[in-house]
């Protein structure tokens, strides 16, 4: 693989400095990717990885519902509005020209166009004189509709709006009579689209060394069965793809998906591959995250690895609000009230406070991850976090709370101040501008950023671009001293959406977590932060769940706000937060997750800049326009602290942490190895017993191996302890073995070796790797040793 030198390492920005500084005994994450595709290699290459702002969720026309509220804009103006141009929204004037315009103020660095599969030939078929199906009923009445002056959000979707809604709806979807024998019309026209957005995508992916801009092929799945949001996104990792997306038409139930997308990607020749990112779990029913498959059977290991496979990723906000938590199941997190969409449906009405299912919401969904995690052996809900737009008008990446209140998401729908500030479904004061998915990558290629999303090294904003950096495992306590702070925690942890053990023994992990303000630029604000909190959730080992929420840096009770009449600021904030912090709760036998929280200081939500801008006066409400009376009924808040949200980090307690010390003597085979490894939860497949044991030390080399084979250990209490004992040192120069268990399952394995020749380890501080194998389980730990005076030590 590709590796630059160390001194061709730029940041990113200049903001970036704390994320390339150099360390002597430190080092970056090695690349887990290969090129797949040909293109040039990038320019700008950051072996500690940087930060790329992007979208992965945003409709164009090719979408159906896009296209009912007037939207006329394409792939390609995604993308271009995604680069910086601008580009026009409806509604459209006597000369067919748009009456409104939006344009970024800062450029995405990637963007994935997700139009709805399952529209994609059937508008295509209403609109295309001469194309079979054209003259059907069902397109005579799109094209009216589409024809006719758009209607106000107020009033009653079309009845051909409806119509193609409710067919998405049913547990058996059909298509419409349009479609033809075999469904050939809509299928044929679905291929030529799906072929134009595939064109669009490549003609604006960015292949030169400059690396500008990335785009990558994708399409949303969309499952609304009974009316509940059940949607996924597919992005692929390159320009190989199926030659059709795969719709709810053809298959209703996410393991169909799975299974199509395996066999028609997957398992094709070439380098085809993809992730689902389901997205607004908050209107889906408590069904985007059940304890079972689609068709009711329970889940079983094999299905919980293959949802885990899939979808490495959840959409955790975005313009129909948040899917973080809900106050009524996490009542003692008073931030869970964030941009709270407060309907059962996706259509329903607003209804104030009201409680959803539990199972609506990404953390209780991860909670149960974990429940079922020691159940069957693997987590479905193993989920990292992005943030998207949901826009349906092309507008990639539009966020910016100065801005939504005149662009909107919706087309017409919401194009008016009138139509923005309704209460109606699906838009309205309770919608918000969306959010962004910002990816950890080396540079901005499709290769990078895929791997990116594979191993979850990603999190969500609520639109605004902090940089924030979360590790997990045994960082230097003084790591927010260190100007290698980034180097530091790639090499003593893993990043957000990395897996542990138990790296401290009995002893918590430790959590390095370092956010710095949003450095704001070409007239988007840079507001201050106001704290990081870390949210752990757990699960017992008598199967409850539960969650706590630690605040760990900056003012929880700061007194920064804002003057509602001009939406200013008020009060001071930091630039920059960090905390090394560790978990007074932990117990090493409970399986649980971790993530980071960074609050930015409130600002004026986009809702009340809008009706300021309307001269709107609550205090005299009889004065209010009817149209604009929403402003005064409290369905939004006045101000938003904008956030962001890490990737957990999870802890597993089936892996082990080392202690260890190797002692060099001053001749040849007179070397010494000490191991001392602690097993957060001994896993019945650990049986030393039965199944002997392996352990094995490497650098670049094998410094030491050894098997110790079924029969070698003595029960000298069942379950409890096991000892192996040979002063001659018999196997492989092992002395002395015990294994140790207590009566919460966490156990301590020694190993003390004979004088041997260990000489392939280096005698420099470096990584080593300790692996543990017995019967069915194999784990690695990798940890630098630090090498001084004739010895390697692992003990940090």
């Amino acid at each position: 693989m590709r590796r630059p030198p160390r001194s061709g390492i730029l940041a990113a920005s200049a903001c970036l400095a704390f994320a390339v500084a150099d360390a002597a005994v430190a080092e970056p994450p090695p690349q887990d990717w290969v090129r797949s595709e040909a293109r040039a290699d990038c320019a700008s290459y950051n072996p500690l990885r940087s930060p790329f702002f992007g979208e992965t969720h945003i409709h164009t026309s090719f979408s159906g519902d896009a296209a009912f509220v007037r939207v006329r804009t394409t792939p390609r103006d995604a993308y271009r509005f995604a680069r910086g141009e601008q580009i026009g929204l409806p509604p459209y004037d006597a000369m067919d020209l748009p009456t409104r315009f939006a344009q970024l103020r800062r450029p995405l660095d990637f963007t994935a166009v997700t139009d709805h599969s399952e529209f994609l030939g059937e508008i295509r078929t209403c609109l295309t004189a001469g194309l079979p199906g054209y003259d059907d009923p069902m397109c005579q009445d799109a094209r009216a509709e589409l024809a006719s002056p758009p209607d106000g959000i107020t009033a009653p979707l079309p009845a051909v709006v409806i119509a193609f809604a409710l067919t998405i709806q049913a547990a058996n979807p059909m298509r419409f009579g349009l479609c033809g024998p075999s469904n050939v019309n809509c299928l044929t026209q679905a291929a030529l689209v799906w072929q134009d957005a595939l064109d669009a995508a490549e003609e604006f992916y960015d292949r030169t060394d400059a690396c500008a801009f990335t785009t990558f092929p994708a399409y949303e799945w969309t499952n609304n069965l009974d009316g509940f949001n059940l949607h996924r996104n597919i992005i692929f990792r390159n320009a190989e793809v199926p030659a059709l997306p795969t719709s709810y038409y053809e298959q209703p139930l996410v393991e169909g998906l799975f299974g199509v997308l395996e066999a028609d990607c997957l398992d094709a020749p070439g380098n085809c591959d993809f992730v689902s990112i389901p997205h607004n779990s908050n209107v889906s029913g408590g069904l985007m995250f059940e304890s079972a498959n689609g068709d009711g059977s329970p889940l079983a290991r094999a299905d919980a690895e293959r949802r885990a496979g899939h979808e490495p990723l959840v959409e955790v906000f975005q313009q129909k609000g948040s899917s973080e938590c809900q106050p009524s199941s996490s009542p003692n997190d008073e931030l869970c009230g964030f941009e709270q969409l407060q309907r059962q449906q996706l259509f329903a009405n607003t209804i104030k406070d009201q409680p959803l299912p539990a199972r609506n919401f990404v953390r209780n969904a991860l909670m149960e991850g974990l429940r079922l995690n020691d159940a069957l052996g693997a987590n479905p809900f193993a989920l990292g976090f992005v943030g998207g737009t949901d826009g349906h008008s092309s507008l990639a990446g539009g966020v910016v709370e100065a801005d939504f209140g005149t662009t909107g998401h919706l087309g017409v729908r919401d194009g008016s101040a009138e139509n923005i500030l309704s209460k109606i479904a699906p838009g309205g004061i309770v919608t918000n501008g969306g959010g962004l998915a910002v990816l950890w990558a080396e540079e901005n290629s499709r290769d990078a950023l895929f791997a990116a999303m594979r191993r979850r090294e990603a999190y969500a904003t609520s639109g605004t671009r902090p940089i924030v950096r979360f590790f997990g495992g045994h960082p230097p306590k003084g790591a927010c001293e260190d100007p290698a702070f980034v180097e530091q925690g790639y090499t003593h942890g893993v990043p957000m959406g990395g897996e542990i053990g138990p790296a401290l023994g009995r002893r918590s992990p430790r959590f390095a977590v370092m956010a710095m303000q949003d450095p704001g630029g070409n007239g988007e604000p840079s507001t201050p932060l106001q704290r990081i909190q870390i949210v752990k959730g757990w699960a017992d080992t008598d199967g409850q769940v539960h969650e706590r929420v630690f605040e760990v840096a900056g003012d929880a009770h700061g007194k920064a706000g804002v003057d509602l009449a001009t939406c200013t600021p008020t009060g001071a904030g930091a630039s920059s937060l960090c905390s090394v912090w560790q978990d007074p709760s932990f117990r090493p036998e409970e399986r649980a997750f971790y993530y980071a929280r960074v609050l930015e200081n409130p600002v004026c939500r986009w809702s009340k800049r809008l009706c300021n801008s309307l001269n709107v006066d609550c205090a005299d409400f009889g004065s209010v326009p009817t149209i604009y009376r929403e402003c005064c009924l409290g369905l939004a808040d006045d101000t938003i602290q904008e956030r962001a949200w890490t990737s957990p980090i999870y802890y597993q307690p089936e892996r082990f942490g080392t202690k260890g010390r190797l002692r060099f003597g001053k001749a040849l085979a007179t070397d010494r190895l000490r191991l001392k490894l602690t097993i957060g939860r001994l896993p019945a497949e650990l049986d030393v017993v039965a199944n002997g044991l392996t352990v094995t030390v490497a650098d670049d080399d094998v410094v030491y191996t050894a098997t110790l084979p079924a029969g070698a250990f003595e029960t000298r209490s069942p379950g409890r302890s096991y000892l192996y004992d040979d002063p001659a040192a018999g196997i492989d120069g092992v002395k002395k073995a015990r294994l140790r268990i207590n009566k919460h399952g966490t156990a301590t394995l020694t190993l003390h070796t004979a004088r041997l020749d260990l000489s392939n380890a280096e005698t420099t501080t470096h990584r080593m790797d300790v692996r543990l194998a017995s019967g069915a389980y194999d784990r690695t730990d990798g940890r630098v040793w630090d090498g001084r005076r004739g010895t390697l030590e692992a003990s940090r």
